[in-house]
C-alpha cells in the first residue's frame, strides 16, 4: 500500500488545527491585526489621564529665618554662700524647690552674734556717758577762761577730749551696724528667684564665709536664656534686624520637630570666632510653662526679613532634572509641560520662586513621577492650602530641597 495517502491526511490535519488555532486568537483581538492592536494599545494608554494634585501660583509674605544649634542655660546663677562663721540649725527649703527672691533659706546660730551686738550697744552708751560729762567740763572751762581763771592750754586739751569722745561714739556706732549686719547674715535668704539644686551642706555642720563650695546653687528659670550660634555669612543680616527692633526667635527641640517657646535676642557677640567661623547670640524665653531647662540642647529658628509680595509654591512642586529645577505647568487643554523655573529661597514647606511662574499658573505638587511632558491629566487640588509661610526658609541650592540648618541666604538656584 502507498504511504502518499497517509501523508496528505496528516498534512491535513494539521493545517485544520492550525486554522482553528489563529481562528481563536483573531477573536480574541477583536478582529485586530497584531500591528494594529499595539497601536490602538498605545493610543488607549496616551488618552488615559493620570491622575495628579495641583496648586494654583499666588504671591505671599515670605518670612527669612536662620537655624543654629544651641543650649539653654539659666538668665542668672547664684551660689548661695554664708557670710559669717557659724552652725546651721534650720532648713527652710526643700531640694530643687522653687524659691523667690527674699525667700528664706537657713537659719545660723544667732546666739554669738546677738552679744556682739548688745556688747556693741553698751560699749556706745558708756562713751555717750564719757562725752555728756567731757562737754559738761569743757562748759565750766569756757566760763572760767572767759574770767581769766582758766587756761587756754587746759581749755584747748578738755576740747580735744570732747572731740575724742564725738569720734569715738560714731565708732559705736559703726560697730553697732557691722554687728547688726553680720546678726542679718544669720538669716541667709534667696538673692534670685529661681530653682534650688542639690543641698551641699546639712543643718548641724559648721560653715565659714571662707568656704568656696556654698550651700546651695540656684539657677533662674524665668525668664531663661539660649545660647546659640549663626554662620558669620548670616552676621550683616541679623546685624540689620537687630538694630530695626525686636528679632524673634524660637526655641525647638534637638530635633526640630515641635516648638518648645518664643523669645526674643538679647545680645550678640562683639566678636567672631575664627576657629569655627560662627557669632554667638543669646536669646531670653519668659519660660512660664518651664519647657526650657538648663543645660537642654534646642534648635533656634530665627527671623531675619520679610520679603514682601513674592511668588510662593509648594516646595513639593519644584522638580529637580538634567537641567536644573522645573515644574510641571498645566495647561487648559488639560496637558503638563515642564517649564525651567529659579528659586531664590525655600524653606521647610514653601519657595520663593523668582522666574518661569506667573500668578494663576496651576503646578502639579503631586503625582510626578509618572508624567512627561505632553501628558493628560486629571487635577485635585491640594487637600489643605499652602503651608503657613511662616515655615523656616533655608538656602535654595541646586539639586535639593532644602538647605543647611545654618542659615539662609538669598541666591539663585538654576
Amino acid at each position: 500500500m502507498s504511504t502518499r495517502p497517509k501523508l496528505s491526511v496528516a498534512l491535513f490535519g494539521i493545517l485544520a488545527i492550525a486554522a482553528v488555532a489563529y481562528g481563536v486568537w483573531y477573536e480574541l483581538l477583536g478582529g485586530v491585526k497584531p500591528a494594529a492592536a499595539a497601536a490602538q494599545s498605545a493610543a488607549s494608554q496616551a488618552a488615559a489621564k493620570i491622575p495628579v494634585t495641583s496648586f494654583v501660583v499666588k504671591k505671599a509674605d515670605f518670612p527669612v529665618r536662620a537655624y543654629g544649634l544651641g543650649v539653654v542655660s539659666p538668665f542668672k546663677t547664684v551660689t548661695v554662700k554664708s557670710r559669717v562663721d557659724g552652725q546651721i540649725i534650720k532648713v527652710f527649703f526643700k531640694q530643687g524647690q522653687m524659691v523667690k527672691e527674699g525667700d528664706p533659706l537657713l537659719e545660723i546660730d544667732q546666739r554669738p552674734f546677738t552679744a556682739a551686738l548688745e556688747q556693741a550697744v553698751a560699749k556706745k552708751a558708756q562713751d555717750e556717758a564719757n562725752l555728756r560729762n567731757d562737754r559738761l567740763n569743757l562748759e565750766r572751762f569756757q566760763k572760767l577762761a572767759k574770767q581769766q581763771f582758766e587756761t587756754q592750754q587746759n581749755l584747748d586739751t578738755q576740747q580735744a577730749l570732747v572731740d575724742q569722745m564725738i569720734a569715738q561714739v560714731k565708732g559705736d556706732e559703726a560697730a553697732i551696724d557691722n554687728a547688726q549686719t553680720n546678726l542679718g547674715y544669720t538669716s541667709i535668704k534667696a538673692p534670685i528667684s529661681g530653682r534650688t539644686g542639690f543641698r551641699l551642706v546639712d543643718p548641724g555642720n559648721i560653715v565659714h564665709a571662707a568656704d568656696t563650695t556654698g550651700i546651695v546653687t540656684i539657677a533662674q528659670l524665668q525668664p531663661i536664656a539660649v545660647q546659640f550660634t549663626e554662620p558669620e555669612e548670616q552676621l550683616q543680616a541679623i546685624d540689620k534686624a537687630f538694630d530695626a527692633g525686636e528679632v524673634p526667635v524660637e526655641a525647638l527641640t534637638s530635633d526640630g520637630t515641635r516648638t518648645l517657646s518664643q523669645g526674643r535676642l538679647v545680645v550678640m557677640d562683639n566678636s567672631v570666632n575664627q576657629a569655627t567661623g560662627t557669632i554667638s547670640l543669646k536669646a531670653r524665653f519668659d519660660n512660664k510653662d518651664n519647657a526650657l531647662w538648663p543645660g537642654l540642647s534646642v534648635t533656634t529658628r530665627m527671623l531675619i526679613d520679610t520679603r514682601k509680595d513674592v511668588i510662593v509654591v509648594p516646595q513639593d512642586g519644584v522638580q529637580h532634572g538634567p537641567s536644573g529645577l522645573f515644574a510641571y505647568v498645566i495647561g487648559d487643554n488639560g496637558k503638563v509641560s515642564a517649564r525651567p523655573i529659579k528659586v531664590s529661597q525655600s524653606g521647610d514647606a514653601n519657595a520663593v520662586v523668582s522666574e518661569g511662574l506667573n500668578v494663576g499658573d496651576r503646578i502639579v505638587v503631586a503625582g510626578q513621577s509618572r508624567l512627561f511632558d505632553g501628558a493628560l491629566v486629571e487635577e485635585a487640588p491640594a487637600a489643605a492650602p499652602m503651608a503657613d509661610a511662616s515655615a523656616t526658609a533655608t538656602p535654595a541650592t541646586s539639586g535639593t530641597k532644602s538647605g543647611t540648618k545654618t542659615g539662609t541666604k538669598t541666591g539663585s538656584a538654576d
